[in-house]
């Protein structure tokens, strides 16, 4: 006979813990632990029989086998991000805040597929399906030929896939799901590592192409235990912001390609479709005399992306200087604040400091150093930056900015877009079609250039 014991866990990071207690000894949070009833068989693991173990097979390293055939999305930024389409018998796990898009995403591709001749099956625990028809006929994608389906209890999910036998399974979303061997609330750690544990072993041994939608916290991390992200294959964010008509989806974990790549789409009335001109979504069409924006030549995989990165320095009318910042790191700030106050003699530290990246894009390179310290010292001075220029550079605590990736593809997207003028690390001044590059080996030669030393002595 089964027996029951009682566990405590996180439903933060998933620490298991034998009694209450009020902070999780693994993530440090309070108040996250809940208790769950566990069925454990008795007698523990029963040894496997010789005849069992004669089962398992091992192969050499230098085994030659054929690589799984593809399935094309259809859509190049899809295909991108996936590196170059869905892969047989493999699990995608996609997060994202509520309303993102996720849902519209995933059912584009489910239609897409299908008309491709792909069996596809589309579950959601979430909504009805009279709401997903509605999205279908809004997207003009109700006729194709997607298996619908609405349920939240895994052991009926199992047993009907397990009877279409499809190519491509959607998941909406794994938090709604609960089993049955499980006490516990739907969305639990328990419940949910439960679950996709089940749906990944299925797509393993079936062949089908898993994508199962993931809720995210506050932090903007996907809910539930991290052992999820380890189960699947590949990990994507989709990221945006909801005044901003463009989508952004990111992979941070990849096991069948590469996890620097992103693919940009914009949110329209009949759903997601690629972005044609990345760039010119990240970029402000404003012309004007006053100082403080700058463009960062940005690299997203093999992507060359440019982005408006505009500041505001002011007098402060309190004690405390306030430091807003958007899109980009609060310490990196605070870090260039410091370098340009001790190396360059620019004094920022009584001042208000709001920084912001245009469009909602988030810098993460250490090279959009330079375009944020350019933008600045261009609104503390109140004088505008050369015309059509672009800056990418990593600055260092001594105040020397150093090489960064690909700097030749930068410069060919900034030539591209009609950008006249490129500033960044020492390297061969010269002409690149109708671009002029311009190399800096301090910081403080970018002060000079501005003219704020002179305009204030």
């Amino acid at each position: 006979m089964a027996k029951t014991t009682v566990q405590f866990v996180c439903q933060s990071c998933g620490t298991v813990h034998g009694k209450w207690t009020g902070k999780c000894e693994g993530c440090g949070e309070w108040n996250t632990l809940t208790e769950e009833s566990v069925a454990s068989a008795p007698g523990g693991l029963k040894p496997a029989s010789s005849k069992a173990a004669a089962h398992l097979d091992f192969t050499s390293l230098d085994e030659r086998r054929d690589a799984p055939e593809r399935i094309q999305l259809g859509v190049e930024e899809l295909d991108r991000v996936f590196g170059g389409g869905l892969v047989p018998a493999s699990a995608t796990l996609i997060g994202g805040d509520p309303g993102i898009g996720k849902s519209t995403l995933l059912l584009q591709v489910a239609a897409r597929l299908a008309r491709n001749g792909v069996d596809t099956v589309y579950v959601s625990g979430e909504e009805a399906a009279a709401q997903i028809q509605d999205r279908a006929d809004r997207l003009k994608i109700s006729t194709s030929p997607v298996k619908l389906a609405t349920e939240t209890d895994l052991r009926k999910i199992l047993s009907a896939l397990k009877k279409a036998k499809p190519g491509f399974v959607v998941i909406d979303s794994i938090q709604t799901l609960w089993s049955d061997s499980i006490e516990a609330a739907p969305g639990s750690v328990s419940q949910v590592r439960a679950c996709a544990q089940e749906l990944v072993r299925f797509a393993k041994k079936s062949g089908c192409a898993l994508v199962l939608v993931g809720h995210v916290t506050k932090e903007g991390q996907i809910a539930g235990p991290r052992v999820v992200e380890h189960m699947v294959d590949t990990v994507f964010y989709f990221e945006g912001e909801r005044g901003h008509q463009f989508r952004i989806l990111r992979a941070v974990k990849n096991r069948f390609g590469p996890t620097d790549e992103i693919g940009i789409f914009e949110m329209s009335a009949f759903g997601l479709s690629p972005a044609p001109e990345p760039s010119a979504l990240f970029l402000s069409s404003e012309q004007d005399d006053t100082g403080g924006a700058a463009v960062f030549a940005a690299m997203e995989g093999s992507r060359p992306v440019l982005a408006e990165v505009q500041a505001l320095v002011g007098a402060s009318a309190y004690g405390t200087p306030r430091r807003s910042v958007v899109g980009w790191d609060t310490n990196r700030l605070a870090m260039l604040i410091a370098v340009l106050e001790a190396r360059c003699g620019v004094q920022m530290g009584p001042r208000d400091i709001y920084l912001s990246v245009a469009g909602g894009y988030r810098m993460v390179e250490p090279a959009g150093d330079l375009a944020a310290a350019a933008a600045l010292v261009s609104s503390l001075a109140d004088k505008p930056l050369p015309e059509k220029s672009i800056f990418f550079g990593e600055i260092a605590l001594s105040g020397a900015i150093r090489p960064v990736a690909r700097m030749p593809t930068r410069i060919k997207e900034a030539e591209r877009l009609g950008f006249k003028h490129a500033f960044g690390p020492e390297g061969p001044e010269k002409q690149h079609g109708g671009l002029t590059y311009k190399s800096l080996a301090k910081l403080s030669d970018l002060v000079d250039m501005l003219g704020y030393q002179t305009e204030h002595e």
